[in-house]
């Protein structure tokens, strides 16, 4: 995921022509999309995470902050490549019955679009374009109204870099139809304050019907800041009429140093809680802390746990 200023070439005609299609055909979100689903309950806890397992392995002063970062609510990430088609049902079952019972909101990363960081490398992979759908579709049939979905970090972001934005509007707006129809509140990606223009961003979540989910989320794997992210998401926010949003701050607690992958010396940032009832639904944790951005920044693949990071993060963060 490559995380540097993304210049707009001029497609706001098409994204004006395909998001007034898709507008069109648009219907009444429902009742899922129009409550904060963080207000009532807060977000889950998976008991299987990365950082569950990392503590369990160490000892001492480590195995206590591994620990308490594990028990800190943070979202699950949901990629075919660990969940293909035929598994992802029942492994996204067993994440929102677990929420269920605790009485908390489980948030699913839905990760899997076609030619996925397309840009950066790093967490290449996804599905064929004619096979995303379906893998969506039942994701949102399990998970109904007891969850919430961050939609595809960086693929409207990297869409005209990576010369994908037809296609990215449609398979987004397919997976939107999907999943609101089914139940979950949904926050398509928005990239980040240092990425994209709010007005540009505006656009793309228009395109792909963002008015009928809950909103958009920011800050998705970054390290901006509160405050950045906070102005970046009002002023998208404004430009769609008031949409609700949710910014993630597993990793963001020293801000950003203008590099992506890795960065050192960054520290973990608030910990997930509600809004105070505006357009900010919550603060979460939607990338886990501890886990790589890619083997850039001399860490480990994307996506694996890396302890000595972890436990970095903590420590600039002071716990």
């Amino acid at each position: 995921m490559r995380r540097g200023l993304l210049v707009i070439v001029p497609v706001l005609i098409f994204l004006a022509v395909f998001g007034a299609a898709r507008l069109a055909g648009s219907v009444d979100a429902g009742s899922s999309q129009e409550r904060n689903p963080f207000a009532a309950q807060g977000p889950a806890t998976w008991g299987r995470s990365a950082a569950a397992t990392a503590a369990e392995a160490a000892a001492g002063p480590d195995r206590e902050v591994l620990e308490r970062i594990a028990g800190v609510p943070t979202a699950v990430w949901v990629t075919p490549e660990a969940h293909p088609t035929a598994e992802v049902a029942d492994f996204v079952m067993n994440v929102v019955e677990s929420a269920s019972q605790a009485e908390r909101t489980p948030v699913l990363v839905v990760y899997g679009i076609t030619d996925r960081d397309c840009i950066g490398g790093e967490s290449s992979g996804g599905l064929p374009a004619d096979e995303y759908v379906d893998w969506v579709g039942r994701i949102a049939d399990v998970a109904g109204d007891r969850a919430a979905v961050v939609l595809e970090p960086d693929a409207l972001a990297t869409a005209a870099d990576c010369d994908q934005l037809e296609e990215r509007t449609r398979l987004l707006g397919d997976a939107v139809d999907r999943l609101v129809d089914a139940g979950p509140a949904v926050y398509v990606d928005a990239g980040h304050s240092s990425w994209t223009d709010p007005s540009d961003m505006a656009a793309m979540l228009k395109a792909v019907g963002v008015e009928r989910t809950r909103g958009f989320s920011t800050n998705v794997s970054g390290y901006e800041s509160d405050a950045d992210e906070t102005t970046y998401a009002t002023e998208v926010s404004r430009a769609l009429g008031g949409a609700h949003f949710v910014i993630d701050t597993g990793r963001n607690g020293a801000g950003s140093n203008g590099e992506w992958c890795n960065p050192a010396d960054r520290a973990l940032g608030q910990e997930p809680h509600a809004g105070s009832g505006g357009i900010l639904d919550a603060y979460l944790w939607i990338k886990p802390p501890g886990e790589s951005d890619g083997t850039c920044g001399g860490g480990p693949g994307a996506g694996e746990f890396w302890t000595e990071r972890a436990l970095e993060l903590a420590a600039n963060a002071g716990w």
